[in-house]
């Protein structure tokens, strides 16, 4: 593992944080060789964190086994130079199970996903995480989005629960996430770290930037990462003609294209590696591949966003 804390690392960004997909050969197996080769070049792109076998990951579809060798790769792949977060989730023995995989595997951080199948009362999302966080020494980020939505009170008693250094927020409720950073710091909680983590972020992050909350995913990053960089210089740096170009050229388009299929944030995503010249495999199932003339569409939109690009230099 990475020397430094993870929230230190990841306080002030310094580029996109990375969703690798997870690559799979002919056969269906993993391709390790692939998955390095995915990882390494993000972080050479200027990836400020790598997080594997997250939701882009499809860590849905991985066996245990799979997991930590993933997981292990990608540690491997980044040499230390970012830190790698890992995904952990399903009821509370089996995310425990997962969290000790990636600490063994040299991960520097969880990310808790939404408890399987149940929609649990604030009570039991609370405790569940508790014991995730108090089963491994490595810091976790808890996952808010689908049937795992917190209120501001268990946020604040989250955030004040020893292992457990940050948010992300994947449900988009704005005035829920205002109240909910509020909560936090009038407890008192200054170091707690928030994240967008809608798909396809960047469309929604100016309005989050406006909460306070800087860090955000990028599946973008995956497959065009010179639009996904440039996106968050340009945010940082408060250059709104760049966003707005972006995001009107480029990220709204591909949204509204996302938008098309069930499970697209997934598989679209890894449908654009591969025409980038990435072969990582297709989505294994339950999600399924793209419609032919969606991903016509997606290679008209990767020139487009190419030309912005070259638009605004």
């Amino acid at each position: 593992m990475t020397s430094a804390p993870l929230a230190a690392r990841l306080s002030i960004p310094s580029g996109p944080l990375f969703f690798p997909v997870t690559a799979y050969g002919p056969d269906g197996a993993v391709d390790l060789d692939a998955y390095r080769l995915h990882v390494r070049r993000g972080v050479e792109a200027g990836a400020a964190a790598v997080f594997a076998c997250c939701g882009t990951g499809e860590f849905h579809a991985l066996t245990p086994e799979e997991f930590e060798t993933c997981v292990r790769a990608a540690v491997e792949a980044t040499g230390g130079r970012v830190p790698v977060v890992a995904g952990a989730g399903y009821g509370t023995a089996l995310a425990v199970r997962y969290a000790r995989l990636a600490e063994d595997a040299g991960a520097d951080g969880l990310l808790a996903m939404p408890p399987y199948l149940v929609k649990a009362g604030q009570e039991g999302l609370l405790r569940h995480y508790r014991e995730l966080a108090a089963a491994t020494l490595l810091p976790v980020i808890v996952y808010q989005r689908d049937n795992a939505v917190l209120t501001p009170a268990t946020v604040v008693e989250l955030a004040r629960t020893e292992g457990i250094v940050g948010l992300k927020d994947g449900y988009g409720d704005l005035d829920l996430m205002q109240r909910t950073v509020s909560a936090v710091r009038s407890a008192g909680v200054e170091d707690f770290l928030y994240f967008n983590g809608l798909p396809t972020a960047e469309l929604t992050q100016p309005a989050y930037r406006g909460l306070g909350v800087t860090l955000y995913s990028s599946a973008v990053f995956c497959f065009v990462p010179e639009i996904a960089l440039a996106c968050h210089t340009a945010l940082r740096t408060g250059d709104e003609a760049t966003v707005r170009r972006l995001v009107d050229g480029f990220y709204r388009p591909f949204v509204d294209l996302r938008d098309k299929g069930q499970g697209y944030a997934v598989s679209l995503v890894k449908a654009g590696v591969r025409l980038r010249g990435l072969d990582v495999g297709e989505v294994r199932p339950p999600l399924h591949e793209p419609a032919g003339d969606h991903l016509k569409q997606l290679a008209q939109l990767i020139e487009r966003g190419q030309a912005l690009l070259e638009e605004g230099m």
